[in-house]
């Protein structure tokens, strides 16, 4: 059994089991899949418990979240409702993992500086929402700026990471890689891999692995960002594709389960599973008090910090395309906005006048304006992200 000393609880739990026999119950905080649940059981019952007082604050300071004047009328009534309850859920999930996780763990830390460094860059957008009463908040092209800032570093992390198990050896590989004029060779468990394919893997080089992670993370970011615009329609899909990238995360990291199913062994991947747990236990909590009629809605700094946790999870278990799979619902939301607007565009030059695919962007709205209801819509997207993550799961076997 591996004994991972660094995790709060642990130590704690190694401490009392040194001083008498009696204790030795607390050798069930060393296995890992104790843990990811008491990540979970932790997570909830943070986000459960704070979850009121929270929203009462938000509401004291008037951090209301602002409506665009030509959305969906029906919305208009959802003006004031406390904003930027995004804060609840990375609270939770920071909390948890530093509990439960092993903090030696470099994945752990990875995936933790980039939720927070997306949160944080969704906090700073919400607050000029609200301070300014303007629903653009943050312009564009700053906003973007700063997300490719963290996921480049985090990509040229990733790149030698994920076949080096500490970070030692990831700055000489680093160094090693600069003094060589940009050159190493990769090995193949950092290459593309392709579902439903046995051990096939497309090499990358470190350039292209890079440009990849980038896209996915900042992408994932995004995509989760443009899909919050209902009660409950990002949360929960958020919940049941980390949930899955737990699992992956799991047989990755583990080298008998990762030989079996032709998956690459990625050392130390398997901790992931307590920050898989962790968001699971924290987007159900805020889930209780995001159902419609929402509560709170979670901002920017919640959607973008979750989109950035998933899509660099995805990247370190090797699992871009699945990710794209399960996250089927933010795909298709983001590439309703990017068809839309490029239509209008482009009909505006060619016509004089711009014209929509849609009725109106991102895709749930559209749906709305078709004449479904805003709990439709919800469900219904949840169901199909349901399917495809199990589509997902069934690339471990069917290979």
């Amino acid at each position: 059994m591996q004994r991972l000393g660094c995790a709060m609880l642990i130590l704690l739990a190694q401490w009392l089991q040194s001083l008498s026999s009696e204790f030795g119950f607390f050798r069930v905080f060393q296995y890992l899949t104790f843990r990811a649940v008491m990540a979970a059981l932790t997570a909830l019952l943070i986000g459960l418990v704070a979850g009121p007082r929270v929203i009462r604050r938000l509401a004291e300071l008037k951090i209301g979240q602002p409506i665009r004047t030509d959305g969906m009328e029906t919305h208009h009534v959802k003006s004031g409702t406390p904003t930027m309850g995004g804060v609840l859920i990375l609270i939770a999930i920071a909390v948890s993992t530093l509990l439960w996780a092993d903090l030696s763990n470099r994945f752990v830390w990875i995936v933790l500086i980039v939720t927070l460094g997306f949160g944080a860059i969704g906090w700073a957008d919400d607050w000029r929402k609200v301070v300014n009463k303007d629903p653009n908040g943050m312009p564009s092209g700053e906003k973007y700026l700063w997300q490719s800032i963290i996921g480049l570093l985090a990509a040229l992390y990733l790149v030698f990471s994920i076949s080096e198990s500490s970070n030692f050896r990831v700055m000489e590989l680093f160094w090693s890689w600069v003094r060589s004029g940009f050159d190493v060779n990769l090995p193949p468990k950092a290459g593309l891999l392709l579902p439903f394919f046995k051990e096939v893997s497309y090499p990358l080089g470190v350039l292209g692995f890079v440009v990849m992670t980038y896209l996915v993370i900042v992408g994932s970011s995004n995509a989760v960002n443009l899909t919050d615009g209902l009660d409950g329609l990002a949360i929960m899909p958020v919940v049941m594709v980390g949930s899955s990238l737990g699992i992956f995360a799991y047989v990755t990291g583990h080298s008998v389960y990762a030989k079996y199913l032709f998956l690459p062994h990625i050392s130390g991947t398997g901790e992931l599973l307590i920050f898989c747990s962790a968001m699971t236990g924290a987007g159900l909590a805020f889930l209780w008090f995001n159902t419609h009629p929402a509560q709170v809605f979670m901002g920017d700094v919640g959607a973008l910090a979750l989109g950035g946790a998933l899509g660099t999870i995805a990247v370190i278990v090797r699992q871009e395309v699945v990710l794209a799979i399960m996250g089927g619902i933010f795909v298709v939301e983001a590439l309703s906005v990017m068809l839309q607007v490029s239509w209008f565009k482009f009909t505006k030059k060619r016509y004089g006048e711009g014209r929509r695919l849609l009725k109106m962007a991102p895709l749930h709205h559209h749906f709305e304006k078709t004449g479904w209801k805003e709990t439709q819509v919800v469900v219904r997207f949840w169901i199909i992200t349901m399917l495809l993550c199990l589509i997902g799961l069934s690339t471990l076997k069917l290979r």
